[in-house]
């Protein structure tokens, strides 16, 4: 190690994050007690201290030691992520959500801390907070079709007319960014049947949803035949979208 002069410790660095992935804890108690030595003011290093204290599941221990590099380095984005790792351990989802708020509100461009929150959202069936959390990553990334289709998915569990109209667009604009989205097709026809079949819609919208839902089965049938499947696959698949056709 001695011949790799300084490099050496980069080298520790990397060793003592792979102990902690591989659970190799004496491995990074070793490494992370070399840095700790070398460079005992460090708040990365102390970092490493806190993520080996939470492997042992030593929680609280782990989030003094956050909470002291916090308070030398308010910007420093590592050890907050670390404090929702921790909450999400213990099973305390509420403080995960207050923790990583609090943190969006200093680094609010951090776009897996928003997939993050809106997770925690959906596990407290914060349907509205959890929709809210994608409309900040469709601002951020206006062409991801995975993010449209999050976000109508949200909208579509949260029901009521309103909501599954707001599905549909944002399901047709994923389908639109990416026609070979199954998912977003198939999103597309379920929010369809349910426009075309509701009380609430009106004459016109309901002619306009039905055609809609005969153009997605359509697409959804073109895009199984473009693969290789088996016939009983086919026919299996048409006679679903023939239960969910919808005569004008």
């Amino acid at each position: 190690m001695d011949k790799l002069g300084n490099e050496k410790y980069l080298i520790l660095e990397q060793v003592c994050v792979a102990a902690l992935d591989c659970h190799r804890l004496p491995l990074a108690e070793y490494t992370s007690k070399i840095l700790m030595k070398e460079f005992p003011g460090s708040l990365r290093v102390h970092k490493y201290h806190a993520m080996h204290l939470e492997a042992l599941e030593l929680y609280d221990e782990a989030l003094e030691v956050l909470e002291s590099i916090i308070k030398r380095d308010e910007t420093n984005a590592a050890p907050r992520k670390r404090k929702v790792a921790i909450f999400k351990a213990r099973g305390k989802t509420a403080e995960a959500i207050k923790e990583l708020t609090e943190y969006l509100k200093v680094f609010m461009s951090d776009q897996e801390a928003w997939y993050e929150l809106c997770d925690l959202y959906l596990k407290e069936q914060e349907y509205a907070k959890a929709a809210f959390c994608m409309e900040e990553l469709i601002l951020h990334n206006p062409h991801n079709h995975l993010i449209y289709q999050r976000y109508a998915e949200i909208k579509y569990s949260q029901g009521g007319f309103e909501n599954i109209e707001t599905a549909k667009v944002y399901f047709s604009q994923a389908a639109k960014l990416n026609p070979n989205n199954m998912r977003a097709l198939y999103g597309l026809l379920l929010s369809a049947n349910y426009i075309a079949t509701s009380s609430k819609c009106p004459l016109s919208k309901k002619k306009e949803a039905i055609k809609l839902s005969e153009w997605t089965a359509s697409q959804i049938e073109k895009q199984y035949k473009t693969k290789v499947f088996d016939n009983s696959n086919i026919e299996n698949l048409e006679s679903l979208i023939e239960k969910l056709h919808l005569d004008a």
